[in-house]
């Protein structure tokens, strides 16, 4: 069937590993709820190379925050390829005000068309997700160098998230990851 993978969980209330099934040809399937949190850490994970331009380490750090609605109002994609050093990457706004526009804003040359896509489809379909509890409080993420087997689960993650969203995207994430 291919190979067996155990991956340790690293953020969210996971408390044990997921299993993945992989090799030539296999499909990837992740038996667990799908949450924002884990969404956003997929979709830094498999854009990782857009993100740190071809270096393998560093840290990626998401701040976002909720509307007192509950929804996801914006969030903010930071890079680190060296320890003390943090490049915005991305702001996404789910509402437009006198500062800013909605939608995603790359800065300091950083682009990933990927990342967007997700993002995109993560702000607009944000109810077929569970979100976190503790709404109107601003949280992050930080997440560290993925290994190739978290690469691929993220992107099996994305995938079963956003068939879940009834998305095609995910089909053309997948190809692409």
């Amino acid at each position: 069937m291919g190979l067996k993978a155990w991956v340790k969980p690293r953020l969210g209330n996971r408390s044990r590993g997921e299993e993945i099934f992989g090799g030539k040809g296999a499909i990837m399937k992740l038996h667990q709820v799908q949450n924002l949190e884990r969404v956003l850490e997929s979709a830094v994970v498999v854009s990782w190379a857009d993100l740190m331009h071809g270096i393998h380490s560093g840290l990626v750090h998401i701040e976002y925050g909720f509307s007192p609605s509950g929804t996801l109002d914006h969030l903010q994609v930071w890079s680190s390829k060296r320890r003390g050093y943090w490049l915005l990457v991305c702001s996404y706004w789910a509402s437009p005000s006198k500062l800013h526009d909605s939608g995603i804003h790359f800065e300091n040359g950083y682009q990933s068309k990927g990342l967007a896509h997700i993002l995109a489809v993560v702000m607009q379909h944000q109810s077929a997700l569970a979100l976190p509890p503790g709404f109107g409080r601003q949280a992050f993420l930080q997440i560290t160098a993925p290994t190739e087997i978290e690469i691929m689960a993220a992107a099996a993650s994305i995938k079963d998230a956003f068939d879940g969203a009834g998305s095609a995207l995910a089909e053309t994430l997948l190809a692409t990851a």
